[in-house]
């Protein structure tokens, strides 16, 4: 089972992302897994991650992904749980940290996508909205967010549950919600 968790930034998607993790790993055994992309480059990131530990409370692995999420996804057994937070922070390490072109990217996502299917792995991948007002003026920004808007488009398409948290309160655009 896929889920893709949207929002705009301090919305709840996180929290929401995790209670759907915590409920799919009851349901189902194995392991549960938290897949960061972030990088502790300043402070302000350090204590975020650090909260966001603290939030989470015990039970969680943790593997740490800026680039590689296929190499990550070979640690985890089938059957296990994952929660991918965010795809957001990977997409911009991808595209400005040395990951590769946008369609190698795109091509990626579907490659751990397929894997999570294929080996039965619960997986829930948070990412943020941030094309909701209007279009950027310079180029850069428009081709990031093109960019982060197809990985959108293709997770959403493969996810068997889609969930945008707005205020904290989920509204499922697919699936059944939890």
């Amino acid at each position: 089972m896929i889920a893709f968790i949207g929002g705009g930034a301090r919305s709840g998607k996180s929290g929401y992302a995790e209670r759907l993790a915590r409920q799919w790993w009851g349901e189902r055994g194995g392991e549960l897994w938290y897949l960061a992309t972030a990088r502790a480059a300043d402070g302000e990131m350090a204590e975020r991650i650090a909260r966001h530990r603290r939030q989470r409370g015990e039970g969680w692995r943790t593997l740490e992904a800026p680039l590689a999420l296929d190499a990550a996804l070979d640690e985890v057994a089938p059957g296990d749980t994952v929660l991918l937070d965010c795809l957001t922070l990977w997409a911009s390490q991808w595209r400005y940290g040395g990951g590769g072109s946008d369609a190698e990217g795109r091509a990626l996502l579907a490659k751990v996508l397929g894997e999570a299917k294929r080996r039965r792995i619960a997986l829930v991948v948070v990412s943020n909205d941030i094309n909701e007002g209007l279009p950027a003026e310079d180029g850069e920004t428009r081709a990031f967010v093109a960019f982060l808007q197809g990985l959108h488009r293709d997770l959403a398409a493969e996810a068997e549950l889609v969930v945008q948290v707005v205020a904290g309160l989920p509204w499922v655009w697919k699936g059944e919600g939890a």
